[in-house]
């Protein structure tokens, strides 16, 4: 398969990297921050808070991927009946 990525490729991972950074935004919100105020921060706190987020929405995204296969599995045993 060559390096060049498909339009769907593209947009999957386009799709992936607007959700992570959604999710991280909520994280931080939720903590009562923004990502304008990890700027301000010392940057020790700030790689914290970004790590935290980081997991968090590695989490949320993994938590998707595991339902969207969960329907997937189900569609496909059901569409065999």
């Amino acid at each position: 398969m060559s390096g060049q990525k498909t339009n769907n490729q593209a947009s999957f991972d386009e799709l992936h990297a607007f959700s992570e950074k959604k999710f991280i935004e909520i994280y931080l919100k939720e903590k009562g921050y923004t990502l304008e105020h990890l700027r301000h921060m010392a940057p020790e706190q700030a790689r914290q808070l970004m790590k935290e987020a980081s997991i968090y929405a590695s989490n949320k995204l993994a938590e998707i991927e595991m339902r969207a296969k969960f329907v997937t599995t189900l569609h496909d045993a059901y569409s065999k009946e």
